[in-house]
């Protein structure tokens, strides 16, 4: 009983640092369209998992340090090249190709693969919440001290290079964020479901708020609520907790479709 206690507890924390990171990065990935760009970080940073195994290092290390590098060459991408489109595709493909092919070679069957693909919140330890937690705070003080900027990029990207605002820059820092946020999702959520989570929340938020300071507070309350029914669902019918979740989050979504302002 108190065994199962603990998983929940640290569930319902996992839940509120991912509802942080989804009200910051989940709001500045709907008004940049960065959505394609995220999932081809998520999908490809399964190579970090892969070569993690292989070698014998922490999953997350190799996770992070493997989608901070992919973050960086799509930023470099997006900036340099005007018909990226094909190029993320490959990065995604192949990143994802790396993993697999690692897992192949390493010795034994890995069974705890499934939780990076598809999440398992009811398994969080207690080190992956140092780790949100930490990741978190990178976003309060990135969001806190770039606000305006990224507002300004967001909206109006050659008035804010006109008035000087360092485009690159906030560019990659934000795709850089996006992978952290990623890599603090995947054994919660996984790399196939992370995308809909961070993508539903704001996108609702979006219909009934004003402005981009709401529509962050809103995303944010809605995810941690999209979390708390879909792991109570998730007991009552003994089922998957991640896809209860997302299945949650797609159900509001169509509620909510055709609802408030747009």
């Amino acid at each position: 009983m108190l065994e199962a206690l603990s998983f929940f507890s640290n569930s319902l924390i996992a839940s509120a640092l991912l509802s942080v990171a989804v009200a910051i990065i989940g709001s500045l990935m709907l008004v940049n369209r960065y959505n394609y760009l995220a999932a081809a970080i998520a999908h490809g940073s399964y190579g970090g998992i892969g070569l993690a195994i292989y070698f014998g290092l922490p999953i997350l290390l190799g996770a992070t340090l493997f989608a901070l590098i992919l973050a960086l060459v799509l930023a470099y991408i997006t900036l340099k090249e005007s018909r990226h489109d094909i190029l993320i595709s490959l990065l995604w493909a192949v990143g994802m190709s790396v993993g697999i092919i690692f897992v192949d070679l390493t010795p034994g069957y890995h069974t705890d693969l499934l939780a990076y693909l598809f999440g398992d919140i009811l398994m969080v330890p207690s080190t992956d919440l140092i780790y949100m937690g930490a990741v978190d705070l990178l976003l309060v003080l990135f969001i806190t001290l770039f606000y305006h900027h990224l507002l300004a990029i967001a909206y109006d990207r050659e008035f804010a290079i006109l008035r000087g605002v360092r485009v690159g820059f906030l560019h990659t820092t934000t795709l850089l964020m996006v992978a952290l946020t990623i890599v603090m999702s995947i054994r919660s959520i996984g790399l196939i479901l992370v995308i809909a989570l961070f993508s539903v929340p704001p996108y609702i938020a979006e219909k009934f708020t004003s402005s981009f300071r709401s529509m962050m507070m809103l995303s944010g309350i809605i995810a941690l609520g999209l979390f708390v029914l879909g792991l109570w669902i998730a007991y009552l019918f003994d089922i998957s907790a991640s896809a209860s979740i997302i299945l949650c989050a797609g159900a509001l979504f169509l509620i909510t479709y055709h609802k408030g302002r747009r």
